[in-house]
């Protein structure tokens, strides 16, 4: 999903999730940092937020059930991989791919998994840390063998966290 794509998808979702969380056009505007006259345009779909909005908006509203489950994962970690130019985020603990995710490959501890709606790819090791983001599957398919060899050195030199 390209930048432009994802800023319509947040600018469509915008009136939905005010609902969801019960707040007027005039505090979800203040909260938003943009006019009201503004916020009724992007629910009019008359024009879209902007680039500025929708981080703000995903960063303020990552917990939205609604914003998760049209995007298929945590928006703020979604805004991460948009905004990145080489499709890497930090490592960081995920949910193990429960829901939304489709496994790919696997390689040692590691596996590559693809996102049902956005269809972007991560790769997770065993304990469900994130180690790779990205749109690329060649990319993420060349890091997840990256990753695994890396990994296997490690462990040799006994510097693997292997339990």
């Amino acid at each position: 999903m390209e930048r432009g794509e994802f800023i319509r998808l947040i600018s469509e979702k915008m009136k939905l999730v005010r609902t969801e969380q019960n707040f007027s056009q005039d505090k979800m505007s203040e909260i938003l940092g943009i006019s009201k006259k503004t916020l009724v345009q992007i629910e009019k779909r008359r024009m879209e937020a902007n680039w500025t909005t929708v981080v703000a908006f995903c960063a303020l509203f990552n917990h939205s059930q609604l914003l998760i489950s049209t995007i298929g994962d945590d928006p703020v970690d979604f805004v991460r991989l948009i905004a990145s130019k080489n499709g890497g985020t930090p490592k960081e603990k995920t949910m193990g791919g429960k829901i939304w995710w489709k496994e790919i490959d696997y390689r040692g501890d590691f596996r590559l998994q693809q996102n049902l709606i956005s269809n972007h790819y991560r790769i997770l090791d065993q304990y469900d840390y994130r180690w790779h983001s990205s749109f690329a599957k060649e990319e993420s398919i060349s890091r997840l063998i990256e990753l695994h060899e890396l990994h296997t050195i490690e462990v040799e030199k006994g510097r693997g966290y292997e339990e």
